[in-house]
């Protein structure tokens, strides 16, 4: 769902990166916060897990379209919705500068369609009161799919909406939206039955990583964020192999069917491939390398941890 710069003017892209800021400095807020010693190491991990696994894009039978997660609401469920929306914010922020996946102008709307509408929006009100306080692996399914359809629902009608508003465009708002709410319903199911499948794990093996459960509050913890302890160490361990396993088998397992964005342009106006600036600081657009999916991975766990760390210095510093 990453738009191009194609999709938005300078009115939309200034309205929607202030806004995108906003709620970026407010999420820093929140974060410091947070009295979770585990918060750095695990924003740091999780962050590349999604960064890796948003790289494999995966087929929608019968349309030629393709997929990929988004991450939000697996994000929120482990990290809480503003640690969330940061990690989140950043696997986007690394995916335009450095690969050129988004638009630079059209960074606000895609923080605002994929880390709002998913962190900000479908966890707390959809997620968190299906789910509960419980593990019942029904609850979470449930929570989880309908979550991520939610989200991605609400993110299709977000870039409708803002390419109608750009008015740079001939796409026909109806019909571009017709054509946007099928294909991303398909995607944000398939993404709710990945994102229930982790937290099921989880809650059965591990329930306390789950944001809310034991030992994972916003409020456990001594604040000094990032000490790990025992119980940690496998989860970490466990979400990085994964991560190092999707981001280097990318290239030969991700379907090269265009996403539900470009399809649905490729529908309406009959273009199959839609002009966007390549971002100076772009090392390896359209992950050029068959190492693009390490690099970036490392590239978002080193800036994590150190927007993390930095926070929760501030903090040290000012209590002494």
């Amino acid at each position: 769902m990453h738009m191009a710069d194609a999709l938005v003017s300078p009115a939309i892209a200034a309205g929607t990166g202030a806004i995108a800021a906003t709620l970026i400095a407010v999420a820093a807020s929140k974060v410091k916060k947070i009295r979770r010693d585990d918060i750095i190491p695990l924003m740091g991990v999780m962050g590349a897990f999604v960064f890796a696994a948003q790289m494999i894009n995966f087929a929608i039978p019968g349309t030629g379209s393709s997929g990929h997660i988004i991450g939000g609401v697996l994000l929120s469920a482990v990290l809480g919705p503003w640690a969330a929306f940061i990690t989140l914010c950043s696997v986007l922020i690394i995916q335009c500068l450095v690969f050129a996946d988004g638009g630079l102008l059209a960074l606000g709307c895609n923080i605002l369609n994929m880390a709002a509408t998913s962190c900000l929006i479908a966890y707390p009100l959809i997620y968190r009161p299906i789910a509960g306080s419980t593990v019942k692996p029904w609850r979470i399914t449930l929570a989880a799919v309908l979550a991520s359809i939610v989200a991605l629902e609400i993110g299709a009608c977000g870039v409708t909406l803002e390419t109608e508003l750009s008015g740079i465009t001939a796409l026909p708002t109806s019909t571009f939206l017709a054509f946007m709410l099928p294909i991303h319903l398909a995607i944000g199911a398939i993404e709710g039955i990945a994102t229930a499948a982790v937290l099921c794990f989880l809650a059965k093996y591990r329930p306390d990583t789950l944001y809310g459960e034991s030992g994972a509050s916003e409020h456990s913890g001594d604040g000094r964020g990032g000490s790990v302890s025992r119980r940690l160490r496998p989860v970490l361990i466990g979400f990085g192999i994964a991560t190092l396993v999707f981001a280097g088998a990318f290239t030969w397992i991700a379907s090269s069917n265009p996403d539900g964005l470009e399809w649905s342009i490729e529908k309406v106006s009959g273009i199959s491939d839609m002009p966007s600036a390549t971002p100076p600081t772009a090392i390896m657009p359209d992950y050029d390398s068959r190492f693009a999916g390490i690099v970036g991975a490392l590239i978002v766990m080193v800036m994590l941890w150190a927007i993390t760390t930095i926070i929760f210095h501030r903090i040290r510093s000012v209590k002494k």
